[in-house]
């Protein structure tokens, strides 16, 4: 786990992030705010990323395709000021002592515009392809786009969040209690009162082969 004292004014991104002992493998992550009573404090984000130079150490999420993640970021965010705001993030970390040389955790991610009008929500899906394996862990943001290749910027508008992230089928439904199978991923997002120019809506999956 790992904190930051931020977001501390308003519609500004309190990024942080954790990351795993070496030898181990990225399993998944989450996301807190602090204080509860803080009506317009939440988090925004939580994502797979490297603790290196490539991912601004954490600031960019880990891209489509990326291989074994060492880190999870977190964002905070807030439509006013306020001093006391912390954002936190957990990476879950396989234990010490395996050996996980033969492990292959590989990062899946979408991006998709929106949401943009007020009031308005927005999803994004993604699963797991075929010699993936198996579906083990997801992320989501509502963010200003292009998390990978410029690193975390915030949404349009400070009201902005997110409404869920979730194992769905392949349309976005959630699955039920029980199950076994499901290999995609869902974000929901959704804008405050007003419009959100340029907003946009990423979810990730991570899918692990046998060896974990």
């Amino acid at each position: 786990m790992n904190k930051v004292n931020a977001p501390t004014a308003g519609a500004t991104a309190g990024l942080v992030t954790a990351t795993c002992p070496a030898n181990t493998r990225l399993l998944g992550g989450g996301a807190r705010t602090t204080p509860g009573n803080t009506g317009s404090l939440k988090a925004i984000a939580g994502f797979p990323t490297f603790n290196d130079s490539a991912h601004a150490f954490g600031a960019k999420a880990a891209a489509d395709g990326e291989t074994n993640p060492d880190s999870w970021s977190a964002v905070g965010w807030d439509s006013g000021a306020n001093s006391a705001n912390y954002t936190y993030a957990y990476a879950i970390c396989s234990g010490s002592g395996i050996n996980v040389s033969g492990a292959t955790v590989k990062v899946r991610h979408t991006e998709v515009s929106g949401p943009t009008t007020g009031s308005t929500g927005r999803t994004a899906t993604v699963g797991c392809g075929q010699g993936d394996g198996n579906l083990i862990a997801g992320g989501a943001a509502i963010s200003g786009g292009n998390v990978t290749t410029t690193g975390f910027t915030g949404p349009g508008s400070g009201g902005d969040h997110l409404n869920g992230s979730f194992p769905s089928a392949s349309g976005g439904t959630p699955v039920g209690d029980g199950t076994t199978t499901a290999a995609y991923w869902t974000a929901s997002s959704r804008t405050g009162g007003q419009s959100s120019p340029g907003t946009s809506t990423d979810a990730w999956a991570l899918c692990a082969n046998d060896g974990v």
